[in-house]
């Protein structure tokens, strides 16, 4: 009998180990994903590159030690030397460091606009997707009438009853008008997610304890409906910079003395056949940029989607 009880703790004592051992511990999906994060070459390439790029933005002093400022003609399109690895332009301005402090102007339109879209698709998809009837029709077919409107063309529009170039205002104007006709994609993802959550048992829970819509929506439901809107919102940092960076060269968006990628990328343009390098160093920073935050999302999106994997 004494053997059978000293078989009957050990294997008790094994089961326990084995339960507290980390290893075997149920993982979370944001476990999961990390789990898989991390083992992709791209994830972290993409990451570097973001990283990078804010660090320009935030300490340009970091990476150049000359004035963007300083323009002297007799500089004009000379070759490398002088702190300045790529030369002048047409203007005596050193390129790389116009390319440095041009991820500023860049980055906080591409930041912000994404901010303020997020905040537009939080509360239409919630409305849309938690009340559902007449509001989400309502709702989803505004959605419908922003997504059909051609988003470079109505920015051109909007942007042009703008008379003022002062550098903040036309820097909040394109921030506005990117997120005012950006936000419908964002918005269909968080809706989906929205009607798919409040199916959930906890949902149920906390309706049966007592919790009011607003409760039960913004501490219940938006918590766990977010994961695929950073998603969306990542790439679509992305895409706003390059929809800034064309706006500014079509001579709509951004406006000298802002410095901007697509700025001294039309400015590039216009003495290509003097030098190539003013077009070629702003236009590499911005598709590296834009790529960088599309990857990211890209691999974020995957490894979030048990599917993919």
């Amino acid at each position: 009998m004494s053997e059978m009880q000293s078989v009957a703790a050990a294997e008790l004592a094994g089961g326990n180990a084995g339960a507290a051992d980390p290893g075997n511990r149920p993982r979370s999906l944001a476990g999961d994903a990390w789990r898989d994060l991390r083992r992709k070459p791209i994830f972290w390439i993409s990451l570097f590159l973001v990283l990078a790029v804010t660090a320009m933005a935030a300490f340009p002093g970091l990476f150049t030690a000359n004035n963007p400022q300083d323009c002297t003609l007799s500089r004009q399109h000379a070759g490398p030397g002088g702190g300045a690895p790529f030369g002048y332009d047409f203007q005596g301005c050193d390129i790389y460091a116009r390319a440095v402090f041009g991820a500023r102007a860049s980055l906080l339109v591409g930041a912000f606009s994404a901010l303020l879209t997020g905040v537009i698709a939080v509360v239409v998809g919630m409305l849309a997707g938690y009340f559902g009837r007449w509001i989400d029709s309502v709702l989803s077919r505004l959605i419908d009438v922003v997504l059909g409107i051609p988003l470079l063309l109505a920015a051109i529009v909007m942007l042009k009853r703008i008379s003022s170039d002062s550098p903040n205002i036309r820097i909040m104007a394109v921030i506005f008008v990117l997120a005012i006709l950006g936000w419908t994609t964002a918005a269909r993802v968080i809706r989906s997610s929205v009607i798919s959550a409040k199916q959930q048992d906890y949902v149920a829970a906390a309706r049966m304890l007592g919790a009011g819509n607003g409760r039960t929506m913004w501490r219940h439901i938006l918590p766990n409906s977010l994961a695929p809107v950073i998603v969306v919102l990542t790439i679509a940092l992305g895409s706003f910079i390059a929809a800034e960076a064309t706006l500014s060269f079509l001579g709509i968006g951004l406006k000298a003395p802002t410095i901007s990628w697509g700025i001294d990328i039309d400015s590039g343009r216009t003495h290509m056949r003097e030098s190539a390098l003013p077009l070629v160093v702003p236009s590499t920073f911005l598709a590296l940029t834009v790529l960088a935050f599309i990857m990211l999302g890209d691999a974020i999106r995957d490894a979030f989607d048990p599917k993919l994997r």
